[in-house]
């Protein structure tokens, strides 16, 4: 294949089956100089599946700051290089950003190779709204700094999609169901297009459940969707805020729990306090 000069690509490889794997991407990774990969040791086995003999550069979190000059004067003179991460497509949730960045900072042509991409593999197949969505990648892994972004995202109602590892998954599962609610309908992606692949649907409650069941559902690597938060009442009044203001009312007056209520969802507050006065009177 005969590939333009100067050229970075992007290139999306299998994210579990190597039947996945793009025709032109093969055509790319044996043409370009260099392969620039997030691991040097699991990408070479890749190419060396496919017969491809490719020079490589690491290129990973740790390093990429000091790899990429070199690389940006490797594309100024003409060269051409490949980028690779461990799976899927390059720069969700994986190194390469910098790099990019810097090429079209250097006005060097970016080009796409498409491909897999583990949250659009899993949203295909949830059963959850896919119009609109948000991918949030890996959450936190301290606990506190998890719940925090988990109840910012409360009251999105978009398909909100995570990466999780195993190590963390019955945590992150378990303060899903703690801050999004127990009834939340969601979907566990595990081992996708693998030969353990599983799919799990149900309300978090009964997902955090089923990871208890089996430490086998707790192996591999994992995609997360929640379906978004309900649609608000007819008051104005989402059912979260609806739950927070009758927690309040259990231990202060009206105005005072429709107040803070409006502090913590940044609801109106005259909605909060018109639904208080409703809640209290058993409406």
């Amino acid at each position: 294949m005969s590939i333009e000069p100067g050229i970075l690509y992007v290139v999306a490889t299998p994210i579990g089956n190597l039947g996945d794997i793009a025709p032109r991407a093969l055509e790319i990774l044996g043409a370009v100089d260099v392969v620039a990969a997030e691991d040097t040791r699991r990408t070479g086995a890749l190419l060396s599946h496919f017969g491809i003999s490719a020079r490589q550069v690491s290129l990973h979190e740790h390093n990429e700051p000091r790899q990429v000059p070199g690389l940006i004067e490797r594309l100024r003179a003409g060269g051409t290089v490949a980028l690779v991460s461990d799976a899927g497509t390059p720069l969700i949730s994986d190194p390469g950003y910098r790099l990019v960045v810097a090429a079209r900072e250097a006005g060097i042509r970016v080009s796409p190779v498409p491909g897999p991409v583990a949250a659009i593999a899993a949203l295909s197949i949830s059963g959850l709204p896919s119009d609109r969505f948000v991918f949030e990648g890996f959450l936190p892994a301290k606990a506190s700094a998890r719940r925090q972004r988990l109840q910012a995202l409360a009251e999105d109602p978009r398909t909100l999609i995570f990466y999780e590892s195993s190590h963390r998954i019955a945590d992150c599962l378990a303060d899903m169901r703690e801050t999004l609610g127990a009834d939340r309908r969601a979907v566990v992606a595990r081992e996708l297009t693998k030969t353990f692949e599983q799919i799990r649907g149900g309300s978090l409650d009964e997902l955090c459940n089923w990871l208890a069941e089996n430490e086998d559902h707790r192996k591999g690597e994992f995609v997360v969707l929640t379906a978004g938060a309900p649609e608000p009442t007819g008051e104005g009044v989402t059912p979260e805020a609806e739950r927070i203001l009758g927690l309040l009312l259990a231990e202060l007056p009206v105005k005072k729990a429709a107040k803070l209520a409006a502090e913590i969802t940044g609801l109106g507050k005259n909605q909060l306090y018109a639904r208080a006065v409703g809640l209290k009177s058993g409406e």
